[in-house]
C-alpha cells in the first residue's frame, strides 16, 4: 500500500479527488496476549478493507498504569500502521500517561516512525501531541487540515469542584486559531476544509445528545470536562471545522451537528466494558477535495461496514452524571 508515500511526508488527496481516514480509538496496548493479538489482527484488517490515507489513534493508545515497559506496549501499537504502509498520527489520553512514561516522550517516540506524521510540539503550548497536517489537492496546494490537539488527563484542580477530565486550554485555542488565520490567508481569505481530532469529548457532546438528532449510540454517561475552555467556540469562528472526532466514552458511537459542526464519537478498538454486546471496530472518515463536507461510517471487527447508525431523538437535559475509568 502506498510504496513510497510517506518519504515526502506530504498527504494527498488521492487521484479521484477522496482522502480516507480510519480513527482507531481506546486500544490500551498493554500485554502481548490473544485477546492483543486478536485486536491487531482485526485493525489490520479494517486496514486492508479500506485501505485508508492516514490512520489516526485518538488517545488511550496504551494503559501505562502499572506497566513495567510502556513504551514497549506503545511500539506495538505503531507497528500497525507501519506494517500497513499507511501514514498515521496519535494524540494521547487520559490512560496514555498515568504510569512511568510522560505523553512527551510518548510524541517523541511516534515522530520516530518512518509512516508517522505528527509534527514536533510548538513551543509555549500547553500538553504534547498538538500540530496540524494539510492533505495537498490536485494542483499541490493544501487543500484540507488536520487538527490535532492535546485533551490532556485528569483535572488539575479539586475533583469535587471542576470535575474529573482535563480540557483543552486557552494556549492551545489561541494557536489552533493562529494556524487557521495562517492557513485561511494562504487559501485567499477562504478557510480550509478541517477536521479535528482529540480525545476527551467537548462539553457540547452532551448538549448535541440532549438538543438535536444523533446518530449512533450512547450506552456510557458522556465524560466530558466540566470547564469549557471555548475551543468550540473558536472553531465556530474560525470557520474551518467540519468536524471534531473523540474517543475516551467506550460505550460511545454517536454522531450529531451542533452548530454546524458535526460532533463524533469513534467506535472503540477494545472491550467497552459493557453489560451488553457492543462490538469493537473503527470509525471511518472520507473527503472530497473542493467539498465542505464528509462522509463517515464503522467498520466492526466482523468486517461489516455499518453506514446507517440508529436515530436518536433528542430528550432534552438529563440529569448530570460523572463517571470515573
Amino acid at each position: 500500500m502506498k510504496q513510497g508515500y510517506a518519504k515526502a511526508k506530504t498527504l494527498r488527496f488521492r487521484e479521484d479527488g477522496t482522502f480516507k481516514i480510519v480513527q482507531f480509538t481506546d486500544p490500551e496496548f498493554y500485554e502481548d496476549s490473544e485477546a492483543e493479538r486478536e485486536m491487531e489482527a482485526m485493525m489490520l484488517s479494517i486496514l486492508e478493507a479500506e485501505r485508508p490515507d492516514l490512520v489516526v489513534y485518538t488517545g488511550d493508545v496504551i494503559a501505562s498504569a502499572g506497566h513495567p515497559d510502556p513504551a514497549g506496549a506503545f511500539r506495538r501499537a505503531c507497528e500497525i500502521p507501519e506494517r500497513a504502509g499507511t501514514p498515521w498520527a496519535a494524540v494521547f489520553g487520559n490512560h496514555d500517561s498515568e504510569g512511568t512514561i510522560t505523553r512527551e516522550q510518548l510524541h517523541a517516540l511516534q515522530l520516530t516512525y518512518p509512516l508517522n506524521y505528527a509534527k514536533p510540539n510548538p513551543p509555549g503550548v500547553h500538553g504534547a501531541g498538538n500540530y496540524v497536517l494539510s492533505v495537498a489537492g490536485s494542483d499541490g496546494s493544501a487543500a484540507a487540515a488536520l487538527y490535532f490537539l492535546d485533551s490532556g488527563s485528569y483535572s488539575p484542580l479539586e475533583y469535587s469542584r471542576m470535575g474529573f477530565y482535563d480540557w483543552i486550554r486557552r494556549d492551545q485555542i489561541e494557536w489552533y486559531a493562529q494556524q487557521s488565520y495562517r492557513l485561511t490567508d494562504d487559501n485567499g481569505g477562504v478557510p480550509l476544509p478541517a477536521l479535528a481530532f482529540f480525545h476527551i469529548p467537548l462539553p457540547e457532546y452532551n448538549d448535541v445528545w440532549d438538543f438535536e438528532v444523533c446518530y449512533g449510540e450512547r450506552y456510557e454517561v458522556i465524560c466530558a470536562p466540566w470547564i469549557n475552555s471555548g475551543v468550540f467556540a473558536a472553531m465556530i469562528e474560525m470557520g474551518d471545522v467540519m468536524g471534531t472526532f473523540a474517543g475516551h466514552d467506550h460505550g460511545n458511537d454517536y454522531w450529531g451537528e451542533w452548530r454546524g459542526i458535526r460532533l463524533c464519537y469513534g467506535r472503540t478498538t477494545r472491550n467497552a466494558y459493557l453489560d451488553r454486546p457492543f462490538m469493537p471496530g473503527a470509525r471511518v472518515i472520507s473527503l472530497r477535495e473542493g467539498e465542505r463536507s464528509f462522509d463517515t461510517w464503522i467498520r466492526l471487527a466482523d468486517g461489516s461496514a455499518v453506514a446507517e447508525q440508529p436515530r436518536h431523538e433528542p430528550t432534552g437535559r438529563l440529569p448530570s452524571q460523572v463517571l470515573r475509568k
